[in-house]
Formats: structure tokens, C-alpha cells, sequence
């Protein structure tokens, strides 16, 4: 049986209204700025029905620095309510899209967050990319400002902190506050990085260096588990920048609860101390070519 069905759109640029640079623009760059032709969103979907055409649009409104293109990978975790078609028939109502490239891809079981994460990221043609709930909490318009970093030559790897910065944040949860601090503070312990907030669903990657790593975690232990495998491959440069949050209640659809705290815990812990046990494809990374 096989893992996902697939389906694949490209929608040429001229289709979109897209504008392309030409290489005259892009040989006027400061040598100090990266170019990058394109950035991979990866949504994994489960149960997201209400909201994937929201976000979609979302997505869709965002108008990216230096004209770099959208690439949305949609990975359905097998859900049982109608996201599969909420998907079809956002893509069939728009035709003013700005996304030039549209992949849905559907696990044939449910396998979790990490799993449908795993599956985005091997699809993934883009130089960057970064994960995009589809639960609404993290807003599409704050890609720039972690774009930003990566394009001015200072940094690999981005994390969206939601403890730094003034942007809007919805007061919800003091337990899930403490437990995400804790959660970081006892990552930075032993990855020695000085983060403020290791759990975000906001991190950007250069794409060659994320599809190096060798990922298990299938559900919420993703986050512990990339944060100190990107921390053990040396020549990595780390940066922060603050992002807003509108965090949802359980009653609104929030999945994660105490037990995956539980088990970020021992994630910590397990790529940590156990290195040898769960070695990366390749430790050195040579930064930008």
C-alpha cells in the first residue's frame, strides 16, 4: 500500500501575475545577499477542514521579498473530516493564485505531525522552507521578517520566537507558558544554544541542510528533535526573531496536551546524551555555496 497519494499543480508565473526577476536584477545584488528562487511551506493537515482554505488564502495574500515564489506542500495526515476536499475545491474556486507550486500529498494511515512534516520536507524543491500550521496560531504575513536573516547573509537556520519582540500575542494558558520555557531552557542545556522558545511551529531551513538529517520523531517530539540535531552539525548559524501567536483553546481545536510535554522531555534527552544512537546523515555543513 503505498505511504501517500499525490497530486501536483504548477502554475506558471505568468498565470499568477507572479513577477519574475530577470538575471540583470539579480547580478545588481549585494554580493552579501542570498538569493533564493523559491521557499517550500509545508502544512501538515489533520482534521483541518474549517480552516485549510483560510490559511490557504493567507498564504496566497503574502507577496514574498525579492519576488521569490511559493511553493505550498499540503500533507493530509489521513484525516476523517473533509480537508481533502476543502483542499480540491480551494484550488478548483482560485484562479488568481500566487502559489506557482501546489503539491497535496495524503498519508493512506495516520502516522502524526512529525510523519506528515517527514513526507514535506522529501518533497520540498525549494531552497528554504519552513513549516505552516494550518490551525491558524502562526500568521503567512511574518514570512518576510524570517526570510529576512537568510537573504541578508547572516543566518542558516531561523527560529520565530514567540517570547521575543512586540507582536500580538492571545493570553491563554500560564501551564503551556512555563512548560514551553522549561522546554527550552532544558534543550539549551544541553544543545548550548541560548533560544528563547525551542517549541515553535516557526522555523526556517535551508532545505539541503534539512534533508540531511536523519528524522524520527512522528508526532510532537519533531520540534526537540530537529532543534538538537541542527545543533550538533557544526557551522550552523542560529537566529531569533520575534513573531505574534494566536493560540487556539482545546475547545477550538488545540491537540497537543501535558503528555507530549512528557515526551519532548524525553526527546531532549534522547538525542542529547545518545548521540551515537541517533547520528545525523552528515555532521558538517558548509554553509552558503
Amino acid at each position: 500500500m503505498p505511504i501517500a497519494q499525490q497530486i501536483q499543480i504548477h502554475i506558471p508565473p505568468a498565470a499568477t501575475g507572479l513577477q519574475v526577476g530577470n538575471s540583470s536584477a539579480i547580478n545588481s545584488k549585494s554580493k552579501k545577499e542570498v538569493a533564493i528562487s523559491k521557499l517550500s511551506i509545508i502544512i501538515p493537515a489533520y482534521n483541518e477542514g474549517k480552516t485549510i482554505a483560510t490559511i490557504l488564502d493567507r498564504i496566497n495574500e503574502v507577496k514574498l521579498i525579492s519576488n521569490i515564489e511559493k511553493e505550498v506542500i499540503i500533507v493530509d495526515d489521513c484525516s476523517k473530516d473533509n480537508t481533502e476536499l476543502a483542499v480540491r475545491e480551494y484550488m478548483t474556486s482560485n484562479t488568481e493564485l500566487t502559489i506557482a507550486y501546489f503539491k497535496y500529498l495524503r498519508h493512506e494511515i495516520n502516522q502524526g505531525k512529525g510523519a506528515a512534516i517527514h513526507t514535506g520536507i522529501s518533497e520540498a524543491t525549494g531552497e528554504y522552507l519552513l513549516v505552516q500550521d494550518a490551525d491558524l496560531e502562526y500568521d503567512p504575513g511574518e514570512y518576510n521578517t524570517l526570510l529576512k536573516p537568510i537573504i541578508n547573509a547572516q543566518a542558516d537556520v531561523v527560529y520565530g520566537s514567540r517570547f521575543i519582540g512586540g507582536n500580538a500575542h492571545r493570553i491563554l494558558f500560564f501551564w503551556h507558558s512555563i512548560g514551553n520555557r522549561f522546554l527550552t531552557f532544558l534543550s539549551n542545556m544541553f544543545s548550548n544554544l541560548n533560544l528563547t522558545d525551542m517549541e515553535t511551529g516557526y522555523k526556517m531551513f535551508r532545505t539541503d541542510l534539512i534533508q540531511q538529517l536523519k528524522l524520527e520523531e512522528k508526532r510532537f517530539g519533531f520540534e526537540p528533535e530537529i532543534t538538537a540535531k541542527i545543533a550538533m552539525m557544526s557551522g550552523i548559524r542560529i537566529y531569533e526573531v520575534g513573531i505574534s501567536y494566536y493560540g487556539r483553546t482545546f475547545s477550538e481545536g488545540k491537540k497537543i496536551g501535558w503528555k507530549d510535554g512528557v515526551k519532548a522531555i524525553y526527546c531532549i534527552l534522547k538525542y542529547s546524551l545518545f548521540r551515537s544512537k541517533h547520528v545525523i546523515k552528515k555532521r558538517e555543513y558548509q554553509g552558503y555555496k
